[in-house]
Order: C-alpha cells, then structure tokens, then sequence
C-alpha cells in the first residue's frame, strides 16, 4: 500500500476518508441496483408476469454465486487488510492470491453442477409451467455461462475497495452495470424475437459481466506494482493461520447472502401459491426495495476496510468514529426510502408493469416492507462490523437469527395465519425484534474486543 492509500486509512479526517471509501462504492452499488431493475422494467414492458415471475425466481440462484463471490472477496479482503494494517504486506498479497484463485475454481464448479441439476433446481424454486422456459433462458447465460465472469466482478473489486482502490473498483462496477442497461433494449426488443426478452436480459448480463471482469484484469495488471495485488498464475499457499482467518470470516459471509437468499426462495414459494401475479408482484418490490439496502450496502463497504485496518491498530477511537458516521449516514437514508415508498408505492410498481391487479398487490407489499428499512439497516451495519473485525463466528449468528430463526418463521406463520395480509408483514415484524438483538450482541462484542489489548 503506497504513502497516499495509507494516509486515507490512518490519518485523514473520518468523514472525509469514510467519503473517499464510501462514496465510489455507493455509487457503483447504486449501478448494480439500477441494471437489476432495468431487467425487471424492460421485461415489464412485455406486461408478462410469467417472463418477470421466471427472472425472480432465476434471481435466487444468482444470488449464490455472489455468495461465492463474498466467500473470498470479503473473507480474503478482510484478512488482508488486517494483514496490511499490521505491516505483513507478503501475506496480505499472498492471501489476495489464493483469494482470487479459489473464486474460480468455486464458480466452475457451481456453474457445472447448475448446468447437471437445471431442471430440479428451478422445479424446486417454484418454476411452473408458464415460468419454467424462461427462468430456462436467463439461467443458461446467467448462472451456467456467466458463473466466473459474475463471481470474479463481484470478488476482484472488493478485494481492490480493501487494498485501498475503491475509485477504481467503483469505476468498474458501475461500467458493467451501465453496460448492462445500454444491452437489455438492445438484445431485447431489436435483436431478438419477441418472446425471448427473458433471454435478451440474460445475454446483456452475460456480456456486461465478461467486460467488468475483463476490465479489472486490467487494473490488476496496471497496478502491480504499486499495490499486492497480482493475478494468480496458481492457487497459492498461505498458512494454517491465514486459511482459519480467512474462512471464519468468509464462509459466514457466504452464508449470510446464502441466508438471505433462502428468504426469498420461501417469499417466492408462498407468493407463487396464490398465483404467477402475486409473484410477480414480490419480484418488483423485491427488486424496489434494494435501493436503500444497495446504499447501505456501498456504505458498509466502504466502512468495512477502514474499521479493519484501524481494528488491526488497535486504534479503536478511529474505528468507533468510523462506526458512527456509517450509521448516521445510513439511517438517513433507511428513513428518507421509508417516506418515499409509503406515500409513492403505486406509483414506484406501476413503473414496472401496467397490470393493475399486479400493482395493487406490488403496492400494499411495498407499504409495508418499508418500515423494515430502518431496523434492517441496524442489522446490515453490525454484520458488515463484525466481519471488519474478524468475528466471523458473530456475523453468521446474527444473519441466522434473523433469517432462519426470526424471518422464515415468522413469513409461515403470518401466511398461515393471516394469509397474504400476513406475508407482506412478516418482514417488518421480525427486523424490528432482530434490531434489538443485534444492538446487544454489538455491545457485548464491541466491549470483548476492545478490551482485550
């Protein structure tokens, strides 16, 4: 790490260095959102709930690959700052290599066994006959073709944000993304056929994920040597130690978007037992609702190599200063996305689809998961915290208890008991209880480690 990537983490003011961090992965997090949605809108103009219901249900095994992509590019990229923070710049780009490594030998795999078990997979996902061909189409080019080129332009630029590049990586998420929404219209509707929009999307993700990949090739490539990020020729050796640290914190964090995607995959699974319109109805909202979380997503990133490196110090003033500033900032906008998608549901979902019976239900869904923003983000800040400082063990409790023992639970009891009405609760509810769980975890951790000096 060079004499100006050091001072952003050691000594420039805390919100100023938070921005610098921050402020490029916001950005770039705000694109992701944006090609994600404009999948959703552009086959929206189709005012096919089968075409937007298969994408959703698609969406939950691509979901997977970004937990392989979080495996090594959170757990390799919180070591390795740790590793920085503490001097040892060898095994901090030795860890960087067997991260990057490891990220494609995982993807290969993933996607050969997707291409065995297609059929099974997306019949268990809740693929009924009208979904089945097109969750088919997005799911040959998304997942089976696309695993290496998503997971290593999901990997490559979270490990660049930790070794201090987050402008560069920044740059290069938001190019696929932006790549990405330029491709859909094109493949979608001059291309290709009508009927096959669904496929459209998947070859613009596909393309635009091969150029980001290509692009941080690059990068890795220019700043050699003026950084310990190489390419790997092989998957190197790091210590017994190192695989520990890296894999306590990896493998939660794999779990963790695993977690969150098994959430869907049961929202998805009971909204598809009304109707093909109920689910396609989740998939808008589900899609809507990433705003906030993706900003506050690009802020815990940002965050995240700021607290490790100053954890690493063990200057913990600076560490709780950039805590705090995180979560002013994010709160803000949980609250500001609260006002606008209560007093603007209708209007956000009729954006997507002209269907009215769709928008109904997409607006009564949305109103109600609003209110989780707030108490969501708690959540998303103290996980990302934990992971900064290497409580990997902490990061995966938290994520169980509020999916599997707080958030599954409560969307099968509301649906039983209530039904739909009940559903669309369910996520309010059990983020509002998993709030205060996670403030007495982080107090009971922060305490442990900032004592142990």
């Amino acid at each position: 790490m060079n004499k100006e990537k050091q001072e952003v983490f050691k000594i420039v003011s805390v919100p100023k260095a938070l921005a610098v961090m921050a402020l490029p992965t916001v950005f770039s997090q705000v694109i992701v959102l944006a090609y994600n949605i404009a999948d959703t809108w552009f086959i929206g103009r189709t005012d096919n709930p089968y075409m937007i219901g298969a994408a959703s249900l698609v969406l939950a095994l691509f979901l997977s690959l970004a937990a392989l992509a979080n495996l090594f590019g959170v757990g390799g990229g919180n070591l390795m700052v740790r590793q920085m923070g503490s001097g040892d710049m060898e095994s901090a780009r030795k860890t960087a290599s067997h991260s990057l490594a490891m990220a494609v030998v995982t993807a290969l795999g993933f996607s050969l066994v997707g291409l065995i078990l297609m059929n099974p997979l997306l019949n268990l996902l809740g693929a009924s006959e009208n979904t089945l061909g097109y969750a088919r189409q997005y799911f040959i080019f998304t997942v089976v073709l696309g695993g290496v080129p998503t997971v290593l332009s999901l990997a490559m630029p979270m490990l660049l944000r930790n070794a201090g590049f987050a402008k560069e990586a920044g740059f290069g998420v938001a190019f696929g993304g932006i790549l990405n929404i330029a491709l859909d219209p094109l493949f979608m509707f001059v291309i290709l056929p009508d009927g096959y929009q669904v496929l459209g999307a998947a070859l613009a993700t596909f393309i635009s994920n091969v150029a980001s990949m290509i692009y941080f090739i690059v990068i890795y490539i220019k700043y050699k040597d003026r950084s310990i990020l190489t390419l790997p020729k092989k998957i190197e050796k790091i210590t017994k130690e190192a695989k520990k640290a890296l894999y306590s914190v990896g493998v939660p964090a794999a779990l963790i978007l695993l977690m969150f995607d098994l959430v869907n995959i049961v929202l998805n699974k009971l909204a598809a037992s009304y109707s093909d319109i109920e689910l396609a109805s989740v998939g808008i909202v589900l899609k809507v609702e990433r705003f906030p979380i993706n900003i506050g997503l690009g802020i815990c990133l940002g965050m995240v190599p700021l607290i490790a490196f100053n954890y690493a110090k063990k200057d913990f003033k600076r560490m709780d200063r950039f805590f705090k500033s995180a979560g002013i900032a994010i709160f803000s906008v949980s609250m500001l996305s609260l006002v606008v998608f209560f007093f603007f549901a209708k209007e956000i979902v009729n954006i997507f689809i002209d269907d009215p019976e769709t928008v109904r239900i997409g607006a009564m869904f949305l109103k109600a998961r609003c209110f989780a923003a707030p108490f969501m983000m708690i959540g998303f800040q103290v996980v990302n915290f934990m992971q900064a400082v290497g409580q990997g063990k902490y990061s995966f409790l938290l994520s169980a208890i509020r999916h599997i023992a707080l958030n599954i639970p409560a969307m099968l009891i509301f649906n039983a008991v209530w039904g739909l009405d009940g559903l669309i609760m369910a996520q309010t509810v059990s983020d509002i209880i998993n709030a205060v769980i996670t403030i007495i975890v982080y107090l009971k951790v922060h305490k442990k480690i900032t004592s142990a000096i």
